[in-house]
């Protein structure tokens, strides 16, 4: 009570938390690209640690090899996966979207003019 007078501290409360300030296109990338390789990491340095049991986890999973690459330094994803990746959410897909878009908005509009025109 002595640091805050009774009237402020009921002003902040009508006011509420702020709202967090929204990440850029740049930013959202950036920040999932540094977290992703963080994850990865620590993911790598826990598989080669002791507490990890390498055989239980190796007569699990499909490709041991692939595994076991991943935990020596390798990427997590083949060049086709980045190449699939690409394709459906790439620069490419963003442009047949926008033409999708286009395409229903065109519809839309068709469908008011004869409304309009039909009463």
């Amino acid at each position: 009570n002595w640091c805050c007078p009774p009237g402020r501290r009921v002003q902040s409360s009508k006011l509420g938390p702020t709202p967090p300030r929204l990440l850029t296109e740049e930013e959202f990338q950036l920040q999932g690209e540094v977290e992703t390789r963080k994850a990865l990491a620590e993911l790598r340095s826990f598989c080669q640690s002791p507490e990890f049991s390498a055989w239980k986890t190796v007569s699990r999973i499909q490709s041991p090899k692939r595994f076991a690459d991943f935990v020596g330094g390798a990427s997590h994803v083949t060049p086709n996966e980045v190449s699939a990746h690409e394709r459906e959410f790439g620069l490419e897909s963003l442009s047949i979207d926008e033409q999708l878009f286009e395409e229903d908005d065109d519809d839309e509009e068709e469908g008011n003019i004869s409304d309009s025109s039909g009463g």
